[in-house]
């Protein structure tokens, strides 16, 4: 058996090993995982994974979790350009640093507007008060504008002249709340350029693709009233 990825492209982290497998000519069969039916949490997908998340991976008789461990296990066993995860030692660090960074602050936030704004209303039918989607939505965009005086400041791509893993999760992050209506690029001149240079950079039907799920989130029908019951706990602890 060769290369499998389990996958859901309504998750960020599953659209950006997506796209960087479908990028880079990664040969794999993909396996979806509907997480609006609940099927990351059946005992069939826990013997792949254990934690019940997507991405997962399986490459024969090895299997790996979590989108970045995900990322790196492709960019180092298949020959893709070095741009995205560069051997120089400082480049490579600068990769790095925004990987650190992001999963408490930019994916969090990205993914607290998604569900605020759409999932809960709409998804699982839970009110969520317009004092609490400010609250959330000023936190976005706080969290935005780190992003583009920490990491983008005057360059082509978060971490040099090249886009890397680092531009890739990120794109994939903004695109949630992207999904749920917000105008996150309007007003941000700078953000919205670059935006366009990752597309550009992927590939424009491949971004387009990869992102379809996500840009019908509000459309998304009404959960089934058991699978809410399991689904509420798990997104209640990931969206704090």
């Amino acid at each position: 058996m060769g290369l499998e990825l389990y996958l859901d492209l309504l998750s960020q982290p599953c659209r950006a090993v997506y796209i960087f497998a479908k990028r880079n000519g990664i040969p794999f069969e993909l396996r979806p995982v509907e997480l609006r039916k609940g099927q990351h949490l059946s005992d069939a997908f826990a013997q792949v994974n254990p934690l019940k998340k997507v991405p997962a991976l399986r490459d024969g008789d090895f299997t790996l979790t979590e989108s970045v461990a995900i990322l790196l296990y492709l960019n180092r066993k298949y020959k893709v350009p070095d741009h995205w995860y560069p051997q120089d030692l400082q480049a490579c660090a600068r990769v790095d640093e925004y990987l650190a960074w992001q999963h408490t602050t930019l994916r969090r936030n990205c993914l607290r507007a998604l569900w605020h704004k759409v999932m809960f209303p709409v998804f699982l039918g839970e009110p969520v008060s317009p004092e609490m989607l400010a609250a959330t939505l000023a936190e976005l965009d706080a969290t935005l504008q780190l992003l583009e005086d920490k990491f983008l400041q005057n360059k082509a791509f978060l971490t040099g002249p090249h886009i890397s893993l680092a531009d890739l999760i990120a794109i994939t992050e903004l695109m949630h709340p992207v999904g749920a209506g917000c105008q996150v690029f309007e007003g941000r001149p700078k953000l919205a350029a670059w935006r366009q240079r990752v597309e550009a950079a992927v590939g424009k039907d491949l971004f387009q693709e990869a992102h379809e799920v996500i840009l019908k989130a509000k459309d998304s029908p009404p959960a089934d009233p058991i699978i809410k019951q399991k689904l509420m706990p798990r997104v209640l602890a990931m969206i704090q």
